[in-house]
């Protein structure tokens, strides 16, 4: 129980740190005199680093020491936490946050490669409920944090880096105590460096597109072309190298089996929903709803709660009864109706109702998120325990943030198009291009216009709720045919020949 309680550590602290700086990044850019294309690489750069690293982390689980990676990956964080902190200019800070994508990338896989290797699937479902606890947690807490750390004079934005090392040091002094690997010590080790390097430019040039497609260009454009293009033949590539390495950084077989690929297509669902509920919705509260920044974050708390609760049941009866696939299908109910019911809000829907919606999706995710990861990690032998991992965390990551940018561009263009309208409606003059609602600023506007620009926003957010609940069906469907598996109480699959023996002693015990 130590050694998870470090594990989980880990796990929380760079969740958090993925949220924390949310709020304070104005605050942040301010103090560094940074531009608004910089903050945005703020973000980015971390994104870039921690999804595109997620499987080659993965991979390298199944070749080297869990434990030791894992201390390398804590130590990366931390040296890269404190960099950032201690940052001068915004061209350090971006740097430094890059790295420390790398070590929240790494650190969020090895822990639950190292959880599969310390527990059987039957009895990981509860251990899976408190990693959705978690990340719910530090989804929705980390801009509250964020923000009070930055509101603090004595303690300011640095805090939202520091905030997390003296955590991780107890974890590194707790893990390398009493982290215990039984692991079968490989000679022909061969890391698949190609492949690799082909599935993180691959995979970083997309996201680069989905990143600033609609903002710093067109979706109709020359950049889209040649970023997309580009993108798919060195996944391409990609793909024909890891059908022909003898150590694949993904492999093929594990991902084109039944399982893993109804539980990924679900998981991008599932990630959109974790990643777009918490961004549009603090959004909605602030520029619909006119709430402060720590407000908006209060206000996201049935999310929070029906993600933490209902992960945590949901693991504990997976561990009882050993079957997934209802509380999977359960939870994408959940997620769809509670969907559905966002996608009626306005700025003027009673609070209530949009509470309402908001449980159901956090009851959906925290029903379906890690009992995904446990059907794929139950498909696959111990040998490929890491693979597994990273390849969901990786598809789930890809997806929530694809979701997240195809959400805001429409977000943009129907709150754009709505402010006109409303202008129009009042009798005001609209320029020729319409009136773009995402750069007013509403504390500012007077009264008869803010009035306009919440309207458009409360009705947009809807919208995109809509497409939401459309996304998240697919995802149900899906996920209907997965196989109803009864989940293996031993860490490792059997063996061929153990399976042959086992039947063999059966059949003397029926026979004798």
């Amino acid at each position: 129980m130590r050694t998870l309680s470090g594990l989980l550590i880990v796990l929380g602290v760079t969740m958090l740190s993925g949220t924390i700086v949310s709020v304070a990044l104005p605050q942040i850019l301010g103090s560094l005199q940074g531009t608004q294309s910089q903050y945005t690489w703020v973000v980015t750069a971390t994104l870039l680093a921690s999804t595109a690293s997620t499987p080659v982390w993965g991979k390298l689980a199944d070749l080297f020491p869990k434990k030791r990676l894992l201390q390398i990956s804590i130590v990366l964080f931390i040296v890269a936490s404190l960099l950032s902190g201690f940052a001068q200019n915004t061209e350090q800070l971006i740097a430094f946050r890059a790295l420390q994508g790398l070590g929240m990338g790494a650190s969020q896989v090895l822990v639950q490669a190292t959880i599969a290797a310390l527990v059987s699937p039957k009895e990981r479902g509860r251990f899976n409920g408190v990693i959705g606890a978690i990340m719910a947690l530090a989804t929705v807490g980390g801009p509250l944090i964020g923000g009070a750390l930055t509101d603090t004079s004595w303690l300011g934005w640095r805090w939202c880096f520091f905030i997390g090392v003296p955590f991780m040091l107890v974890a590194l002094v707790v893990l390398t105590r009493t982290l215990h690997l039984v692991e079968e010590r490989r000679t022909d080790v061969r890391v698949d460096y190609l492949g690799a390097t082909l599935i993180a430019a691959g995979v970083s040039t997309i996201l680069l597109w989905v990143t600033f497609v609609g903002g710093s260009f067109a979706w109709i454009s020359w950049q889209t072309g040649a970023m997309v293009t580009g993108g798919l033949v060195l996944l391409a590539l990609a793909v024909w190298v890891e059908n022909r390495v003898a150590e694949p950084v993904i492999p093929l077989h594990l991902v084109l089996r039944r399982e893993p690929v109804i539980a990924i297509v679900a998981s991008v669902a599932v990630g959109m929903a974790m990643f777009g509920g918490a961004v549009f919705l603090g959004q909605y509260f602030q520029l619909a709803r006119g709430y402060s920044p720590t407000a908006a974050g209060l206000l996201t708390t049935p999310l929070m709660l029906g993600m933490m609760l209902s992960s945590t049941l949901s693991g504990w009866l997976v561990s009882r009864s050993g079957r997934v696939k209802a509380y999977v299908v359960a939870g994408l109910v959940f997620l769809v109706l509670g969907f559905l019911l966002l996608s009626t809000i306005d700025a003027t829907t009673s609070l209530y109702v949009v509470s309402l919606g908001m449980l159901g999706v956090g009851v959906g995710v925290g029903m379906s998120m890690q009992n995904l990861v446990l059907v794929v990690q139950n498909s696959v032998p111990l040998r490929e325990l890491g693979a597994a991992s990273g390849a969901i965390t990786f598809f789930r990551s890809l997806g929530g943030t694809i979701g997240v940018s195809v959400l805001g561009a429409i977000l943009a263009n129907r709150v754009s198009t709505n402010v006109t309208d409303g202008l129009a409606a009042s009798g005001v003059e609209v320029p020729a291009g319409g009136a773009d609602g995402t750069t007013l600023d509403l504390a500012g506007m007077p009264p008869f216009l803010r009035e306009i620009v919440e309207g458009a926003y409360g009705s947009s957010t809807g919208d995109i709720f809509l497409v939401a609940t459309g996304i998240a069906v697919v995802g149900l469907v899906v996920a209907l045919f997965l196989p109803r598996v009864q989940l293996r109480d031993t860490v490792d699959m059997k063996r061929p020949e153990e399976e042959d023996r086992a039947v063999s002693e059966e059949r003397a015990t029926l026979s004798s």
